[in-house]
């Protein structure tokens, strides 16, 4: 029997996942099991009709909470779109997506300070995916180029990727959307491969950056409340 607070609903992919990356077991100071979905690329979840696919993550999610799993989350930002669907039918606390952390990040802020959202497909994350999470529609995105080294790593699933190109494309994206929205006082990453990159966006714009690991560090320590 598998003992771990968060099982994780992994993409079926083969880029590579460096540190901070949801997918490096060394990002997690705690346990973590991790299950690829079958037929669940980042292709078919993002740019088309991640629904299809909900049986086959209710499947491996069973799978998770039966090997002792307390609490489930998932490797893309845009699973927010099934949340509801999920957690009522695993039965267990779930985490969609990074999105989700919106609505307490702006509880936080200043009221006239609103938290932005920096993605790997602006033209694919709609007002639906925010509001399924609690979020405002009308939040602030900004998206990084579909050509560059990053999205085309993620989207053509290759097996090696730039990351100091992916690096100047976050900080790049992020100046971006903090420069064309004077009242951004936080940023989340949607994506939940754009963590490793949290340390860097937050030096270049000066504000906090929130990410899948600020997300699930919080997750499981509810899950599993320390000791003192």
């Amino acid at each position: 029997m598998v003992k771990a607070a968060v099982g994780i609903l992994m993409l079926e992919t083969n880029f590579p996942r460096p540190p901070g990356d949801i997918g490096h077991a060394q990002t997690w100071d705690f346990p973590v099991v991790m299950r690829k979905v079958g037929g669940a690329s980042a292709q078919a979840v993002v740019h088309e009709n991640p629904r299809l696919l909900l049986d086959a993550f209710i499947g491996v999610g069973r799978e998770l909470v039966a090997d002792g799993c307390a609490g489930l989350a998932t490797s893309c930002g845009f699973l927010s779109l099934m949340q509801n669907d999920l957690k009522d039918a695993l039965g267990v606390p779930f985490a969609s997506s990074p999105l989700m952390q919106l609505p307490m990040i702006e509880a936080m802020l200043p009221t006239a300070r609103k938290a932005g959202v920096l993605t790997i497909s602006e033209e694919s994350l709609s007002a639906d995916h925010l509001r399924a999470v609690g979020a405002r529609a009308d939040t602030a995105v900004a998206g990084l180029p579909s050509t560059g080294a990053f999205a085309t790593a993620i989207f053509q699933d290759r097996n090696e990727m730039d990351f100091a190109a992916c690096r100047d494309e976050m900080c790049d994206a992020a100046l971006g959307l903090v420069s064309g929205h004077d009242s951004i006082g936080a940023i989340v990453l949607e994506c939940t491969n754009m963590a490793p990159y949290a340390h860097d966006i937050a030096q270049v714009t000066g504000r906090p950056v929130h990410s899948i690991v600020s997300f699930l560090n919080w997750f499981q320590s509810g899950l599993v409340p320390p000791r003192f």
